[in-house]
């Protein structure tokens, strides 16, 4: 199984001399003319609040790139071996900064169109403001790949029943929530689960929250295959 080994601030740290396609891919945007594209291996840029991030950071990566409408509707072509190790996690962030104590809700909807071959998992990826902890949920995977840690039972959470893992990279702590089914499209209530961890399962304190992610963690899309997000809103009081 795939799984995640490296925390954000490692990631960021690892800047392997990757064959970056320049031109592939960008035709796969829709045909209304995308605002931004990047097929640089860090291309990043900001939009209405979001960043959005080429973020091709795993060793043996293929080509890779990423387009926006705005910074809720963009989407990715991606032409990675089929090889294990997750080769990129091309996302929006949003920034919180807050405690949770001081949260009265954090809750995100999104909308995707996802391959149906490949190995990847559609995520949120949760920090706090230290990067010591990692909140990873799962609304929907694909071929070989399987979050890092050991199985901590499910629980319905947000509006939807988990499979909560825990582990460490090394770096951070991991708590990944992989849903029980695949979705392509839904609401999260995320407080809750912050809630829970700290709360019920004392796994962590009360932590600031950072950034709140958003995107597909790939191992594979031999051939080129599409990934878009159709919509996606991250709010906070």
């Amino acid at each position: 199984m795939a799984a995640r080994t490296l925390s954000r601030l490692t990631r960021l740290a690892l800047a392997p001399a990757l064959a970056i396609g320049a031109t592939v891919g960008l035709a796969s945007a829709p045909a209304s003319a995308a605002v931004w594209n990047s097929c640089d291996q860090w291309g990043t840029t900001s939009l209405n609040g979001y960043t959005l991030y080429n973020n091709i950071w795993g060793s043996g990566a293929g080509s890779q790139c990423i387009w926006a409408n705005s910074g809720t509707n963009w989407g990715v072509w991606a032409d990675h071996p089929n090889t294990g190790g997750i080769k990129s996690y091309p996302d929006a962030k949003k920034v919180i900064n807050k405690s949770i104590t001081s949260l009265s809700s954090l809750t995100s909807s999104y909308n995707v169109t996802v391959p149906s071959s490949g190995a990847y998992n559609t995520s949120y990826d949760i920090w706090d403001t230290d990067y010591d902890y990692e909140i990873m949920l799962w609304v929907n995977k694909t071929g070989a790949v399987g979050p890092l840690g050991t199985s901590q039972g499910t629980v319905t959470l947000g509006g939807h029943t988990w499979t909560v893992y825990k582990g460490s990279n090394g770096a951070n702590e991991v708590f990944s929530f992989i849903r029980t089914s695949n979705s392509t499209s839904g609401t999260v209530n995320v407080l809750p689960i912050l809630k829970w961890i700290k709360d019920t399962k004392g796994w962590f304190g009360n932590e600031t929250i950072g950034d709140v992610q958003f995107g597909y963690e790939i191992t594979s899309s031999s051939g080129g295959l599409n990934f878009q997000t159709n919509n996606l809103t991250v709010s906070s009081s």
